[in-house]
């Protein structure tokens, strides 16, 4: 089957599905799928862990990098963990990640 022109996205509107960093998610639906309250991502946001984007009409919007972090951090609370250290943790760890990613990226290079 031909693909009708009007229904191809426009040029680059694909790369938004695979930019892990692009706002797809409505607060509702973000916390839908972590199974949690748009409160605990309000915490979140006051914590600096996570700063969502805003729409044009101000509503939050979250990307799939974003709600990894928030599903860490509601792990960590779930096991008893504070939600200010639980921040932090997630912190660090992503920290730790991102070194180890730019090591790599070093020793390849030699």
């Amino acid at each position: 089957m031909i693909p009708d022109p009007r229904d191809t996205p426009a040029p680059g509107a694909g790369d938004k599905f695979d930019d892990e960093h692009y706002p797809a998610y409505t607060m509702g639906r973000a916390a839908e799928m972590l199974g949690t309250t748009p409160g605990f991502l309000r915490s979140l946001g006051e914590t600096k862990l996570i700063e969502p984007q805003r729409s044009s009409g101000g509503h939050r919007r979250y990307s799939r990098y974003q709600l990894r972090l928030a599903a860490r951090v509601r792990e960590l609370v779930d096991q008893g963990t504070g939600l200010e250290a639980a921040c932090r943790i997630v912190t660090l760890e992503d920290q730790l990640h991102e070194a180890q990613r730019l090591n790599a990226d070093l020793r390849h290079q030699d």
